[in-house]
């Protein structure tokens, strides 16, 4: 596990800086839960997120004092086919970078480890794209569109 610390200035009733660890493991699926609520995504229940944690190929969390506020994963075959998820930031600490921060963990794994060749995709909500879009992601569009089915 890679432990990094940094610090951000963080606006509001009085500058402060922040100090928050880049961790390079996955949350606890309570954690996990959680962050998924509070950030918008789509609920997700306790047992799947034990499966769907424990079946990453790479994942970051960001924490103050121990407490998560943004994460981000890597799933896939380990070789030709990566997908990122779970890309989310606590919403008091939105704005300020973090999302950046997880991805450039992110690609900085997929950068040392994908091999040549490798398809790395994801699903982007609006306005999230115009993040991806700075790390090399394009739109599908009009060659192919992202398809899904939900149980």
């Amino acid at each position: 596990m890679q432990v990094h610390v940094y610090f951000i200035k963080l606006r509001g009733v009085r500058q402060m800086n922040l100090q928050y660890e880049v961790v390079h493991k996955a949350p606890t699926a309570e954690e996990y839960v959680h962050l998924r609520s509070t950030a918008g995504l789509s609920p997700k229940s306790l047992q799947a997120a034990e499966k769907e944690l424990e079946n990453s190929i790479f994942a970051v969390t960001l924490r103050v004092t121990s407490k998560l506020i943004g994460m981000g994963r890597i799933i896939g075959d380990g070789g030709c086919f990566y997908q990122i998820v779970d890309i989310a930031v606590e919403p008091a600490y939105q704005g300020r970078g973090l999302g950046k921060v997880i991805m450039s963990e992110l690609t900085a794994y997929l950068n040392d480890f994908a091999p040549e060749a490798a398809y790395v995709s994801l699903l982007a909500d609006v306005p999230a794209d115009k993040l991806y879009r700075q790390f090399g992601f394009d739109y599908t569009q009009p060659k192919s569109v992202g398809m899904y089915k939900r149980y």
